[in-house]
């Protein structure tokens, strides 16, 4: 079996973290420095599907939304948006980290189908929460796969995204009718109680991470 190579490394923005990507005999892995563990793989990426893909379902005119993607990832949930949604639609795609998007620029946006390259994407080097702030009624999907969902990972300053406040901010931002989806690793009822509380309609979907086999994580749709 062929070990993984380290083909690039980035500073997480307000934190000491650092990400890895390295590139193994099939996939690319990005991982936390010193045993931080894996983030993502482009081997297990159904729930990072399932978020654009169902996100999408839950509005009536897909064909000219206006979406809002918070984390780019490996450009899987991008890409399952861009599948959804019609040749109208116009999708943003808030990433953080620089070397995130240099990295879905080359070789690793193959795996994906290069959703970047799509004309209906616009991608923005900011923090997805920044943008939730300067937006008002603006969005008819918002996908925020953004550090470990609820219980953040990497970084304090997400937590303010799962927050009341950030969830009000989120709110604010969806056209009537919008849906926001959150992607977790795993079940949070405080965070489902807050997200009833701040007034929205909530389903909760368990999906695989690779298929029917793999972790099972949690796709929370909150509509207004």
């Amino acid at each position: 079996m062929k070990r993984p190579v380290l083909i690039g490394e980035a500073a997480i923005p307000h934190s000491t973290g650092v990400m890895r990507l390295y590139q193994g005999k099939d996939d690319f892995t990005i991982s936390l420095a010193n045993g931080g563990g894996e983030l993502m793989s482009t081997r297990k990426h159904g729930s990072e599907d399932a978020l654009g893909r169902l996100a999408c379902a839950e509005i009536k005119s897909p064909h000219n939304a206006a979406v809002l993607v918070g984390g780019l990832g490996m450009g899987f949930t991008l890409a399952a948006i861009l599948s959804a949604v019609g040749d109208s639609a116009s999708v943003t795609v808030a990433e953080l980290v620089p070397e995130v998007i240099e990295w879905n620029m080359g070789p690793l946006g193959e795996r994906a189908g290069r959703p970047l390259e799509d004309s209906r994407t616009r991608v923005v080097l900011a923090d997805v929460a920044q943008l939730l702030k300067q937006h008002d009624k603006t969005f008819d999907v918002i996908a925020l796969d953004v550090d470990n969902g609820p219980e953040g990972l990497t970084t304090e300053t997400n937590n303010w995204l799962y927050s009341f406040e950030g969830l009000l901010a989120t709110m604010k931002a969806l056209n009537p009718g919008g849906v926001v989806a959150y992607w977790s690793a795993s079940a949070d009822k405080p965070f489902l109680a807050r997200l009833y509380k701040c007034g929205f309609r909530v389903k909760e979907q368990h999906v695989r991470a690779h298929g029917t086999k793999g972790s099972m994580h949690v796709i929370y749709l909150a509509c207004v």
